[in-house]
């Protein structure tokens, strides 16, 4: 057990102190009252012996104490289980809300570098593990309550039996650590199977075209089956040792019980310092006793799953968030689109460099396309721009500003950007065009839409654009989807567009619309455009040939085309390859 992981933990557990002292006080108030049970059924069992000696009022007045007591147990144990939850859930719920929150502020190197999947598994099945894990550490906390307080009240009875009891107590510790050990190997074992198999199960059913389109399937269904019967066999030895807790457990609780009943049984016949109602509080006491270690037993391996959870989410909560903005940030209310790139270096790691001394200068209302093969640095500019990243060395200013000197929500405002990807969240396709101007009105919205040729599609579906859009709009083609997204920029207005591969989700019908739509757009305003189609920037004022980081050509298409180097090879490999 991690306890340094535990420690941490209870810093979340500060403004939960309501529910968690009410936890605490009634588990142990619960536990009071139940250890005080044995007792007044013992007195009621020597109330009952002897040949007419027989308490009727006695055992009446016992019988309605142990009806009490059963009543206000009940209602403790209900107070400790439901504050318990209560409690489990607002943690990994705060906890939750911490990590969302810190992910919306990370920079986008931790995003690119971290599969999206295992983010979302910390955020969800491991937070949903450590509440799960909260509330055993609940049953174990009451567990241990139960034994103090059952070695209380036998001490008061017999401290001879009690002191037994305690001596024979290491054969459960003893026990417990064999199973624990080889069940945690085990469990651990299969916990990696199953990320085995539900991995490669996604990845199938994911890419289940290009399985069938190569012939995969045979190959598919036997790797699936040699990682299934993996997974079988690790079931079943993760089970066998699970299954062995509770038979184990309750062998030595059964052999404890039966040692105290017969020395208890020779202490009644021989010095006569317990009574037979003594005994059976004794025996009441070890069913007690002996019931904790099986259910500590039973849970340990969820604590220590629970754990080792908790140590994925606070990976995340440790890393470090974007860096903060200036104090006395600089405003820009009228911007005019003026760009310049000043000695810009940049690299993702060390060791390999990237843009090396980029120098650009883009004056207001010009459209700057940016050509080059894959890898060269077209959309590390874009990320630069946005602030998405931060340059090693040197510095990009708009209107001769330093974009470091503003705030990132600021800078982020003056642009409206377009990606190849799009991105679109459950809702009406009213709400995805207005995302990030929630207040707009309607005729905005249908004016927005309207120029971007997306009305006509949307007006079609079921119910217009109240239509509710499935999770990134599965129930909508590819290229509608992008029409959306580029009615949402449309939507924002912006001083300065960014349009990376907008269009190239549409057909060729389309997105000559969308390019009249675009012309329209730009003009007046600075954009970037990051192209692989030639054809679409042919009308650009300056096109930025970059390869390995650096621009090795610039000039107008015509320009680029007569100088006949690397542009114009590019340009014209595209009609050869229509013709192959």
């Amino acid at each position: 057990m991690n306890w340094k992981i535990l420690k941490r933990l209870f810093v979340y557990v500060k403004p939960l102190k309501i529910e968690f002292i009410i936890n605490v006080v009634s588990g142990i108030i619960g536990t009071i009252f139940a250890a005080m049970i044995p007792v007044i059924v013992g007195n009621a069992i020597d109330l009952a012996i002897g040949q007419g000696n027989v308490d009727f009022n006695g055992i009446f007045r016992n019988t309605i104490i142990l009806f009490l007591l059963a009543i206000l147990c009940s209602v403790f144990q209900w107070m400790y289980s439901f504050y318990g939850a209560s409690f489990s859930y607002k943690l990994s719920n705060n906890i939750r809300d911490e990590m969302f929150k810190r992910i919306n502020y990370m920079p986008l190197s931790y995003m690119d570098t971290k599969p999206h999947g295992d983010i979302v598994s910390r955020m969800i099945n491991d937070l949903d593990a450590v509440s799960e894990g909260v509330m055993q550490f609940n049953q174990v906390f009451s567990g241990i309550i139960m034994v103090v307080g059952t070695i209380v009240f036998m001490m008061l009875i017999s401290v001879k039996v009690s002191l037994m009891v305690i001596i024979l107590t290491p054969l459960f510790i003893l026990v417990s650590y064999f199973i624990v050990s080889k069940s945690y190997i085990a469990f651990r074992s299969q916990a990696k199977l199953q990320g085995d198999l539900t991995g490669y199960t996604e990845e199938m059913i994911s890419q289940q075209k290009i399985v069938s389109a190569f012939k995969y399937e045979k190959c598919a269904i036997q790797k699936f089956g040699t990682i299934n019967e993996k997974l079988y066999k690790s079931g079943v030895d993760s089970q066998f040792y699970s299954s062995l807790t509770n038979p184990s457990i309750r062998f030595v609780s059964v052999l404890i019980y039966a040692l105290v009943g017969v020395y208890g049984a020779m202490i009644v016949l021989g010095e006569q310092t317990l009574t037979i109602g003594q005994v059976s509080s004794l025996l009441i006491y070890v069913n007690q006793y002996t019931r904790p270690f099986i259910e500590i037993t039973s849970v340990v391996t969820q604590l220590q799953s629970a754990t080792a959870a908790l140590q994925r989410v606070f990976n995340v909560l440790d890393e470090n968030v974007e860096e903060p903005d200036k104090d006395n940030p600089v405003k820009l209310n009228d911007c005019k689109g003026n760009v310049s790139i000043e000695n810009l270096y940049f690299s993702y790691t060390k060791d390999t460099s990237l843009i090396e001394d980029f120098n650009l200068e883009v004056k207001s209302g010009q459209k700057i396309a940016i050509v080059g093969p894959t890898g060269c640095g077209k959309t590390t500019i874009i990320n630069l721009l946005m602030r998405f990243y931060e340059p090693t060395k040197g510095q990009i200013k708009i209107d001769g500003i330093p974009i470091r000197d503003m705030t990132r929500e600021d800078l982020r405002n003056l642009y409206g950007m377009v990606l190849q990807d799009t991105w679109l969240y459950s809702g009406t396709v009213r709400d995805n065009i207005a995302y990030g101007c929630e207040s707009a009105s309607d005729e905005k919205i249908i004016e927005a839409a309207k120029a971007a040729n997306a009305d006509n599609f949307i007006r079609k579906l079921e119910h217009g654009y109240n239509t509710i859009l499935l999770e990134n709009g599965v129930n909508i083609s590819q290229g509608q989807k992008q029409l959306l997204c580029i009615a949402r920029v449309m939507m924002k207005d912006p001083k300065i567009l960014i349009l990376d591969e907008a269009t190239s989700n549409i057909d060729t019908r389309t997105e000559q619309k969308v390019q009249e739509a675009f012309d329209k757009l730009m003009k007046g305003r600075t954009s970037f455009v990051v192209a692989h189609r030639l054809s679409t920037i042919r009308n650009a004022d300056i096109i930025l040939v970059m390869n390995n980081g650096n621009i090795i050509e610039k000039g107008s298409h015509d320009k680029l085309i007569q100088q006949d180097g690397f542009y114009s090879k590019m340009y014209y490999s595209q009609f050869e390859m229509k013709n192959i």
